[in-house]
């Protein structure tokens, strides 16, 4: 049975000496033949069996989006320690994820293999990420600038949609419910001779609901997205992999009171007729090829992620950018040894344009494209000893047209103490480079950008155990991490114009704490538990939007009646920036309310093909903001209908 991780796992990033032969077996597969999960995003070698990761990872499998009703990949993202997330009201809303109390830009974001973060915005917003039928995420916590390079400060977030032979057939749901919500999904995907295609639909339409306090305006939003994902078998040891994925989101927003003499000042009020529209486009082309008895692969691949974003108000269009990535990359790995001990080789090297402008239409800002080139060189090797032992270690050079060369590293290790339980412990580099926005942008009286900024850079390390429970049914972890960032990046408004100028703070930005997780799969009954401290600091005070306490429970039974499901979701105390201050001279904090959300959900199987299904949000009607000034979402209800054949 597949088998689900909610702690950092040991292991080692290392393939047997001779790898299956790509015709046979997919490595972005969620499971083996044998029904051990493979995961893809720990290495820069094709995929390994999750056993084999030495540093912390979670992945969350298609049956647990399932049991969850997950729609918003997001919502389930908050069940992962060290995880926290913020999401500015209303679905469509501005959402973040924030891994070890790092910043959200500190989080490389891939969906299959493809880097999706906006090229002029230098994140990912998580609020038009719908979940498709079958897919999974893994998240990799720590710095991964060694693999990845940029953005990997807090780790990495991958998300998988399912390959035609993961999950063949045809599915497709409907549902509707609270705030005049209407989402749906559809799937087509098999194996045809000697291609393997998948393709997904999904859609969501929500009226929406009043996230300005006290405020009367419903904000709604209309997302979809449509992917394609095909691999030819050119050979038993050769394929091709295309990747095409097309999203949009028009969404409503609310602005914040701009009126000094206001009483709301700085905070969110109703504000009829604004909304944004975004739009991305994300390809990927990859050839693969196997030598030596699979023991040497190869692989050279292309990928791009165009975007596009507008604002408007009753006037009109307000403000626009667009962002472009195209990216090449080439890996080797030889895999080689005798008996239990197996060594694993491989270098890489990644080829990188990001292009980007902004596109105002008043005038007051400049609208002309800037560019930034970067080379990334990567070497990797991973030791395994019988299932005792390993260690494995990474360093990557980049060479960038912006900033100074650098170079980061990564090593890790693991072992078994005893049958069952096995330490693990791991170190590594990180760097950001600051974002095109930071650097390049101009809006005069409002905003100067700074070319002198330098990239973050962060160092951090981790030392864990993990305990198999219960003869193999479950797995309980601990994992304590410690990093340090250096020259981050903040927001500041300097005299004399007090003009917004995004400034290298001195000293040192600070995140300890300690992961928890428990996952547990008995016969009908499953139970994911995950709990993350975290102590995280910006010049001395309390970094905003991660609370030093964040935990979640799930508990699922199912039969051949169906599924039910229950979720439990608390967020302690945290502080937000705001904007309260109408001389711009400081910027207060708030201190944000905890909060608990209870959800439960329940699927009745009809029939062979057909199931109907319902869930419940906010259960008990928690009033809460996860941002400040941005109500959260209010007690609803959905229902709907799934047929699979």
């Amino acid at each position: 049975m597949n088998r689900l991780v909610l702690a950092g796992c040991t292991g080692l990033c290392a393939l047997p000496a001779a790898a299956p032969a790509f015709a046979q077996t997919d490595p972005a597969q969620s499971a083996t033949a044998a029904g051990e999960t493979i995961v893809v995003t720990a290495t820069r070698d094709g995929g390994v069996p999750l056993p084999d990761v030495a540093g912390s990872i979670t992945v969350l499998d298609a049956a647990a989006l399932d049991l969850r009703q997950t729609r918003t990949v997001s919502d389930i993202l908050r069940d992962v320690p060290g995880v926290a997330v913020s999401r500015a009201g209303a679905p469509g809303g501005l959402t973040q994820i924030r891994l070890r109390g790092s910043e959200a830009n500190h989080v490389l974001v891939l969906i299959d293999g493809v880097e999706v973060s906006d090229p002029f915005q230098g994140e990912f917003d998580f609020a038009g990420l719908l979940a498709d039928d079958g897919a999974r995420v893994e998240v990799l916590r720590g710095q991964q600038s060694s693999l990845y390079g940029s953005d990997a400060i807090g780790g990495v977030v991958q998300y998988l949609t399912a390959t035609g032979r993961d999950a063949p057939g045809v599915s497709a749901r409907v549902e509707g419910g609270a705030f005049g919500t209407v989402d749906g999904a559809v799937r087509v995907a098999g194996v045809a001779g000697s291609l393997d295609y998948a393709l997904t639909g999904t859609g969501l339409h929500s009226g929406g609901y009043p996230v300005a306090r006290g405020g009367t305006r419903d904000v709604g939003d209309d997302s979809g997205a449509a992917s394609a994902k095909l691999t030819y078998a050119l050979s038993p040891t050769a394929k091709l992999t295309a990747v095409a994925r097309y999203t949009r989101t028009d969404a409503d927003f609310d602005t914040s009171d701009a009126d000094p003499a206001s009483p709301t000042f700085g905070r969110v009020i109703d504000s009829p007729g604004v909304r944004s529209q975004s739009e991305a486009f994300y390809a990927l082309l990859r050839g693969e090829a196997a030598f030596l008895d699979g023991r040497w692969t190869n692989a050279i691949g292309v990928q791009t992620a165009l975007s596009r974003r507008d604002s408007f108000d009753p006037t009109g269009r307000t403000s626009g950018d667009t962002g472009q990535r195209v990216k090449g990359s080439a890996d080797s790995t030889l895999r080689f040894g005798r008996g239990d001990v197996r060594h694993t080789v491989t270098v890489a090297l990644d080829l990188e344009r990001e292009s980007f402008r902004n596109r105002d239409p008043s005038g007051f800002a400049f609208d002309g494209w800037h560019r930034i080139d970067n080379a990334g060189l990567v070497g990797a090797y991973s030791l395994t000893v019988a299932e005792r032992a390993s260690f494995a270690a990474s360093i990557r050079h980049d060479f960038n047209s912006q900033f100074a060369d650098a170079t980061t590293w990564r090593a890790e290790a693991s072992y078994a103490v005893v049958p069952g339980t096995r330490l693990h412990a791991a170190g590594g580099s990180g760097i950001k480079d600051p974002l095109a926005y930071e650097l390049f942008a101009y809006e005069s009286g409002r905003y100067v950008g700074n070319p002198t900024l330098r990239p973050e850079r962060s160092q951090g390390y981790e030392v864990g155990v993990t305990q198999s429970l219960f003869g193999g049914a479950g797995e309980a972890g601990v994992t304590w991490f410690d990093n340090r960032l250096h020259d981050a990046i903040q927001l500041e408004y300097l005299p004399p114009t007090y003009e917004g100028t995004p400034v290298n703070l001195p000293g040192t930005s600070t995140q300890q704490g300690i992961e928890a997780s428990l996952a547990v799969k008995a016969g009908p009954w499953r139970v994911d538990a995950a709990y993350t401290h975290l102590h995280a600091r910006t010049n001395g005070a309390e970094a905003v939007r991660r609370a030093p306490d964040i935990a979640s429970v799930n508990v699922s039974r199912t039969g051949a009646w169906g599924s039910v499901t229950a979720t439990v979701r608390y967020t302690g105390p945290q502080t937000d920036r705001t904007y309260t201050d109408p001389t711009y001279v400081t910027t207060p904090t708030v201190r944000l309310a905890h909060f608990t959300l209870v959800e439960l959900a329940g699927e009745a199987k009809l029939t062979a093909h057909l199931s109907a299904f319902a869930r419940v949000e906010n259960l008990l009607g928690e009033r809460y903001e996860e941002v400040f000034s941005y109500r959260g979402a209010p007690r609803a209800g959905y229902a709907g209908v799934r047929a699979r054949f």
